[in-house]
């Protein structure tokens, strides 16, 4: 089948590398325009832009997917159908009606559960005992679409949002794969509709949503901490009792061995090097400083001298 792929985030990259080698044909790659990044604030090409320069396909930059002058370079490229994964545009219905077979999107939820753009911390902050990914028909309603195909998985009791991410783009290439074949000879099936009473929604994280708070129960601070790794990042701010004090990120932690009510105020660190929750302590196995690499929470410990004590504090807005 003749395709155009718009992608631009990593999630995107096994389903590409998959495309470059199947039977079906990428016209063209189109993706977000490089932006600064890093502290350095190079400009840097997305994630599928590199991919695609390093496979020989060729790409377009759009700055607006729905410029009259795009849509009517897509139009001209005698492709059957788009397909979309981690693209980060909307698409006018101009552009929609551009393809004989319209345009299909992988998403990384169960739909309708978790609609929007950020399914895979929110199915974990939300505890979602399963998740996976959905293939649907592109409409102007967000991830609304009739559904092709849909592959689900078990959430790992201590995934982090980086290790699913990673998990559920392998099983979209898997999703995809069963989609187009539904689409062979160049017509999309109809799908199966949506019921939307049984939508929930899923809202881009915001970097602030990232922010620690250990005045709540353990199982909501180490959830909290699991959706936010590795974006945001787990935020907060350890200090010491002799008043110096440094921006972390809390890359993983879990439940401790403690009483189930600790006597501590709600962020103070114990004599076990435990931290002190709403309903008991929690264990920090892994921690990255702002200024450094990720590492085990003992190393830590024994570099910056931690002390029964010290604590975290949720960091400012």
């Amino acid at each position: 089948m003749r395709l155009i792929f718009l992608g631009s985030g990593a999630f995107a990259l096994p389903t590409l590398r998959w495309l470059a080698v199947s039977q079906h044909e990428i016209r063209l790659v189109v993706t977000q325009p490089a932006r600064p990044s890093g502290r350095g604030r190079k400009t840097t090409p997305t994630p599928v832009c590199a991919l695609a320069n390093e496979l020989g396909l060729e790409t377009l930059e759009p700055e607006d997917v729905n410029a009259p002058e795009v849509v009517a370079r897509l139009r001209s490229l005698d492709v059957q159908l788009g397909l979309l994964v981690a693209f980060g545009q909307k698409l006018s219905s101009e552009l929609l009606t551009s393809m004989p077979g319209g345009f299909i999107n992988l998403h990384a939820s169960l739909l309708p559960k978790l609609r929007g753009a950020a399914p895979i911390n929110w199915a974990i902050l939300r505890g979602e005992q399963r998740t996976g990914c959905t293939v649907f028909r592109v409409v102007q309603r967000m991830d609304a679409g009739p559904v092709l195909t849909a592959r689900s998985t078990e959430i790992k009791p201590e995934e982090t949002a980086g290790e699913l991410h990673d998990r559920l783009a392998e099983i979209g290439v898997e999703t995809v794969e069963e989609a187009l074949r539904l689409c062979e000879g160049g017509t999309i099936p109809d799908g199966t509709l949506q019921d939307d009473e049984e939508a929930t929604h899923a809202p881009k994280i915001k970097k602030t949503d990232g922010f620690v708070r250990f005045d709540r129960p353990i199982a909501t601070v180490t959830t909290h901490i699991r959706a936010m790794t590795p974006w945001p990042g787990a935020a907060a701010q350890f200090r010491s009792t002799g008043g110096r004090w440094e921006k972390v990120m809390i890359a993983r932690a879990r439940r401790a061995e403690g009483p189930a009510t600790p006597s501590l105020p709600p962020g103070t660190i114990d004599e076990r090097s435990f931290v002190a929750a709403l309903d008991g302590f929690v264990e920090i196995l892994e921690i990255k400083p702002s200024s450094g690499r990720t590492m085990t929470w003992g190393d830590y410990v024994n570099g910056r001298h931690v002390e029964a004590g010290d604590s975290f504090v949720t960091p400012e807005s």
